[in-house]
């Protein structure tokens, strides 16, 4: 069967992926050539490549090659935009960008400097996975949730809990993938399954935030009354403050921080503050990570300190 928000061929492309890539940069310097059989440049590029992985073998430095018309899920992914693009991995993440490497001596030169860094083991010998390891699948998975399509990055958060269960980040993507998706019981149930522990993570606990959000928010008709109470009483802070939290609650979170940032310019210290405190509380709730919260908190500074 199946995962949930992928078909049958883009969750067999993420599997050739954690077969081909991701399991063998545990241990090894994977180098992944992005190509196509249309692609001269790749193909004057492809025996370099080969040569090279065969002399730095014994060095633990591996070749995989990705075909962009085969694997188009995966490239679109990493967000490849031309070919050739050659990248290391290793423990599952990009550590270096090889694409400018177009000879020998400069490809050389490039793995001595990340194999000086990083713990490659030579002949295969496994190394020790950290929770990092799963990086590249992760951010899949955000890249299609941030991309509005919550089905697909159910999928593929689904597929990360399937491989390692305790991954805090795949846990959590996976919940904020359900209730962007419209399931709220099942992110619920999600949420319920976790252990003590692991819902102490940040990540863990802003999925909970983002569940508890989601279960409150007013419907159309709700949130229509309280947008129309604050447009008549502009002056009035408490219905300028409840359409805030309603607009939020229900997602149209720059009508909510666009009507706290207009409430703080007009009375900073109204209610103790509360629509400052209000706005932070947003902010934890979306991710001082995202980029909408870095440019919102900007627009914050500067309104409280010129």
């Amino acid at each position: 069967m199946a995962t949930p928000g992928l078909n049958i061929e883009e969750q067999k492309a993420v599997d050739r992926f954690r077969t081909n890539v991701v399991e063998p940069s545990m241990h090894s310097l994977v180098i992944l050539d992005f190509w196509a059989e249309w692609c001269g440049p790749c193909k004057a590029l492809a025996p370099m490549l080969e040569k090279v992985a065969a002399e730095y073998a014994d060095k633990g430095v591996v070749l995989a090659k990705l075909n962009v018309d085969e694997e188009q899920f995966i490239a679109s992914q990493f967000q490849v935009r031309s070919i050739p693009t050659v990248y290391a991995m290793f423990q599952g993440q990009p550590v270096a960008d090889l694409t400018s490497a177009r000879t020998e001596s400069q490809l050389k030169q490039m793995l001595d400097q990340i194999l000086q860094q990083l713990p490659v083991q030579p002949g295969g010998a496994p190394a020790e996975q950290p929770e990092q390891d799963l990086g590249p699948l992760i951010a899949m998975g955000e890249n299609a949730l941030n991309g509005g399509d919550a089905e697909r990055a159910m999928g593929i958060f689904a597929q990360i809990v399937e491989m390692k269960p305790d991954n805090a980040s795949a846990q959590a993507g996976l919940i904020r993938a359900m209730i962007e998706a419209g399931h709220l019981d099942e992110a619920e149930a999600a949420l319920a399954q976790i252990d003590e522990e692991t819902a102490k993570d940040p990540a863990i606990e802003r999925a909970q935030s983002a569940l508890q959000l989601a279960k409150d928010a007013p419907d159309t008709a709700e949130l229509d009354n309280f947008r129309k109470a604050a447009a008549e009483r502009p002056a009035d802070m408490d219905a300028q403050f409840a359409f805030a939290n309603a607009a939020f609650a229900a997602g149209e979170r720059d009508e909510a921080a666009d009507t706290l940032l207009r409430m703080i310019e007009s009375d900073r210290e109204w209610n103790e503050g509360a629509a400052r405190t209000k706005l932070l509380q947003i902010f934890e709730a979306v991710g001082l990570e995202d980029p909408w919260v870095a440019a919102t908190r900007r627009r914050l500074s500067t309104l409280l300190f010129g």
